[in-house]
């Protein structure tokens, strides 16, 4: 997949009178949406996050413009089964509404060739109520122009394909408050037990080995991986309680693609616990591991590094030493 993006150092001041269109709608560019990561889905806060793909099926290059904040190049329809819109989000009126500079891209898409973005549905529609819904994309490529500020919208969106959403109510804590998780394959209720540390790490990469996304972020301090990294971890420290919550489920999808720290997610052929050693509050697991590549594998030494709170161990760090094939 290849596609070219030029970054524009310009910007659209939200007042400004309305331009002449240079975006047509084209019938050979088709938008399609789907779940990123598929799981059992809550009413409440939990991110619901939904890959976007531009397809460009027409002989020509198609051009659109893509905004920083996302709010101001796509929206989602969300609808109750009886046709009913959901509201918009809280966080969707503030971006929209702020007087501010939109910065954007200028997106290239070549015949033949596809662009995608994943975005968290959560942060367009208020879905605070359990139950069933329909919820469909639009692209704007020219921007979303709000009603009212002079500046109107200059051609239709483009429209993807629909989904279902199901909602359940609110999990119940579990014991001590713990966080439940809903195992998607068996649709039973996952919750964190009093494991000692190397039970967690057979536990974690057995799952992993099964690719059972529930079961293996289930003892995965999400919040420590995330901050190992200095960069991520002042970017962590700025930001709002929102913003802190957008990084998590961002860093989750792209831990489940291996876009980043893809050691943590690798499967294992076969691994064997070493050694463990652990304290009141603080752990460590050695697990020797061999990933099979063509006729040879690749051995790797994990430690994993481990905290207890509230009597639940999760894993915080890791690093890997290479050890050769075999």
């Amino acid at each position: 997949m290849k596609h070219r993006v030029a970054l524009l150092f310009a910007s659209l001041f939200w007042a400004l009178p309305a331009a002449p269109a240079l975006f047509a709608a084209d019938e050979s560019v088709a938008v399609n949406i789907r779940y990123f990561d598929q799981r059992v889905y809550y009413a409440g806060n939990a991110p619901i996050l939904v890959q976007v793909t531009i397809t460009n099926n027409g002989p020509a290059t198609y051009r659109f413009k893509l905004a920083d904040e996302r709010a101001f190049s796509v929206d989602f329809d969300v609808r109750t089964v009886s046709n009913r819109s959901v509201g918009d989000a809280e966080w969707l009126v503030r971006k929209r509404t702020a007087n501010q500079h939109i910065y954007f891209r200028d997106v290239i898409v070549e015949s033949g060739e596809s662009f995608s973005f994943v975005e968290d549905i959560r942060n367009y529609a208020n879905l605070t109520q359990s139950g069933a819904f329909v919820v469909q994309a639009k692209l704007h490529p020219a921007l979303v122009r709000v009603p009212g500020t002079g500046n109107q919208e200059e051609t239709a969106p483009l429209e993807s394909n629909r989904l279902s959403l199901n909602l359940r109510p609110p999990a119940i804590p579990g014991p001590g408050g713990l966080p439940l998780a809903m195992d998607v394959e068996t649709n039973a209720v996952l919750a964190r037990e009093k494991l000692p540390p190397d039970e967690i790490i057979r536990y974690t990469l057995t799952a992993r080995q099964k690719s059972q996304w529930e079961k293996f972020f289930l003892y995965l301090d999400l919040e420590a991986l995330l901050t190992r990294d200095s960069a991520r971890q002042r970017q962590w420290r700025a930001e709002s309680e929102e913003g802190r919550r957008r990084m998590i489920a961002r860093y989750r999808g792209e831990l489940q693609s291996s876009v980043i720290d893809g050691d943590i997610a690798a499967i294992p052929s076969e691994f064997a616990v070493e050694r463990t050693a652990y304290g009141v509050d603080t752990g460590e697991v050695t697990v020797l591991e061999k990933f099979k590549t063509g006729n040879y594998s690749e051995r790797k030494r994990y430690t994993y590094y481990l905290r207890r709170k509230d009597d639940i161990w999760t894993i915080v760090d890791y690093t890997v030493l290479n050890l050769g094939t075999e």
